[in-house]
This record gives C-alpha cells, structure tokens and sequence, in this order.
C-alpha cells in the first residue's frame, strides 16, 4: 500500500536500519537518506557503510552522508550542502533515530511537519547516547522507547508516544537492543500512519523530574572492579555485550567475560574462590561472588567455561587485580 507521505530518514546503526525498513516495507516515500559517513571497522579497518547506508543502497534510495550539519562547525560547505539538499528534496517530515549527529534548528525547521525522534527510553530517564547499556548497567526494572518530538536539546522533546518492555535478568545489550529496535520501527510506522490521517501528532512536555543522562561507553568502564558487589558486576556485564565487553584481568592477561550470575559467597574480592566446568567462582565486595559462565582470552572466541578452561589453567586461590 502506498502512503502519501514523504520521510526523510536520518540514521546509522542497526538500530535506525531497523525503522527505516519498516517505514519503507509499510510504503511510506523516503525520497532521501541521511547517515554518518563510512567508518574503518574489522580487522582490515576497511571503510565499512553503516547499517542505515546499505539499506538504503539495496532499495535504490538517494543518500546524503555529511560529517556535519552544523555551519558553524568544522565542516561548514559540507553542513551547507546537505541542509542545501535538505531544502531541496520534498517531503513532509524527518524521522530521526541514532543518527549520531547534532541536528541544529535551522535543520528542524526545515521539514513542514517537524522531526520525530525514536529514542530508546522511557524519557526524561536515560537522554544521551547510550541509554540502553545504562538502562541495564542501573538496574532499571523496565524501559522502552518514546517518540519524540525534536528540538535542539539533548533528547528534551515532547513526547508524541511511549511503550515499555521489561529487562529481564538475562537480558544484554544485544537482546534489548532487537526488542526495542523492533518495538520503535512499529511505533514509528503506526505514528506515520496516524501524522498521513490526522495531519498532525499530540504530545506533552517531558517532565523534568527523574531526569538523568546516558553518557556514552567509554571503553576504560569494561574494566571489572572486583570491590563492587556481584550484583553491579553481572549488571555490568550484560549491560557490556557487545560492546566494549566487560573483563577482568589475571597475571597480566585480559580476560573478557560475556556471561556471570550473582551468587553467595564470602572471601577477599577479585579472589578465585573455584574452578570447574560449571564456573569460575569470584570473590566480590559486599560477601557475594560472581559465577562466571562464558569468557574469551585475547584473540580467541568467547568459549563456555567448560571449553574455555580446556586451554586456560586457572586455579583457585588466583587472584584478579
């Protein structure tokens, strides 16, 4: 079924790829793409498209990847001739996911019926470019996504609509991330579809009570600080899958662990307190300890315990600094 509406989508990663397929397959015009510019990524460090770029090459639709959009930044000609193109593409309204680049008012301005953000909270908790991994790493019950209007605020939009999905306590980046990414495309797709009928989109001011900032993950937090207690620390790392993974190192040598569960314990933090093939059993701070349960050595792949001590030797007693 075709749409009359004309989106302009600005994304990057999977995450964005993921509405913009929707909003395609539900027949909505994407007379223009926008995306960050092509990043080193692998081994090789080749030039890599983002997830957003490729999906827009294999539907044959026009993409613009400026480095900026801001005139008064480094790159003023390349913001000039994007915004230039901006204006001179009809459409009716820009929806914005991930995109990972400040969009100044003079870009909000330009599409008659606005920009529309899908962020991955429940706003005003967790504005800011990770909220996902913080949602987790925080202990956060539940979380969602909010369809946003835009302004240039950070995330400070009225809200158009919100759903909510519970973390569970095996829940990673990974597995939160394709629930939401999948909730989000949906969302957007029946808010396109309600903005063609109505022509435009209720919201309420987001309150600014329970305000707080998802800043982005630095890879010096992978580090496990084995003082915390075990909670924190399974928190930790299921909030660090994939990215940057959490690890802890022993006689020298990072360990990356990808899975752990809290358990009872008691003993010197960062102790190993027993080794089998069910688990690495470490000491925490607080009387608890974390089970280890999936881990990877540097260059090797991320193993189950059971393999993983087959090529490692760990012995109790071992101490992680």
């Amino acid at each position: 079924m075709t749409q009359s509406l004309r989106v302009v989508f600005a994304g990057t990663p999977e995450f964005a790829a993921a509405a913009l397929a929707a909003i395609h397959a539900a027949g909505f015009a994407v007379p223009l793409v926008l995306t960050q510019p092509d990043r080193p990524a692998g081994r090789g460090m080749k030039l890599t498209a983002s997830p957003v770029k490729r999906f827009a090459v294999e539907h044959g639709l026009p993409v613009a990847q400026p480095t900026s959009l801001r005139r008064a930044g480094k790159y003023p000609q390349e913001a000039a001739d994007a915004i230039d193109l901006l204006r001179a593409t009809p459409h009716d309204v820009m929806v914005v996911a991930a995109y990972g680049l400040i969009l100044p008012q003079e870009v909000l301005d330009i599409p008659p019926k606005g920009a529309i953000n899908i962020h991955a909270s429940l706003l005003p908790r967790w504005r800011g470019a990770a909220p996902i991994h913080r949602a987790i790493e925080a202990g956060d019950v539940e979380t969602g996504i909010t369809l946003m209007q835009m302004d240039v605020g950070l995330d400070t939009g009225a809200m158009i609509r919100e759903n909510c999905t519970s973390i569970s306590s095996d829940d990673t980046t990974v597995t939160l991330h394709d629930r939401l990414a999948q909730m989000g495309a949906e969302m957007i797709v029946a808010a396109l579809r309600d903005l063609e009928r109505d022509g435009s989109l209720p919201s309420t001011p987001q309150p600014e009570d329970g305000t707080t900032y998802a800043e982005k993950i630095a890879k010096n937090e992978a580090a496990l600080d084995w003082t915390r207690s075990a909670d924190e620390l399974a928190r930790q790392v299921r909030a660090f899958d994939p990215f940057p993974g959490a690890f802890g190192t022993l006689d020298g040598v990072a360990i990356k662990i990808w899975s752990a569960q809290p358990i009872s314990g008691a003993g010197e933090a960062g102790t190993i307190a027993e080794v089998s093939p069910e688990g690495i059993v470490v000491n925490c701070g607080g009387g608890g300890a974390l089970k280890l349960t999936q881990l990877q050595k540097p260059g090797g792949k991320r193993l189950p315990v059971r393999e993983f001590l087959a090529g490692a030797s760990i012995v109790k007693g071992q101490r992680f600094q």
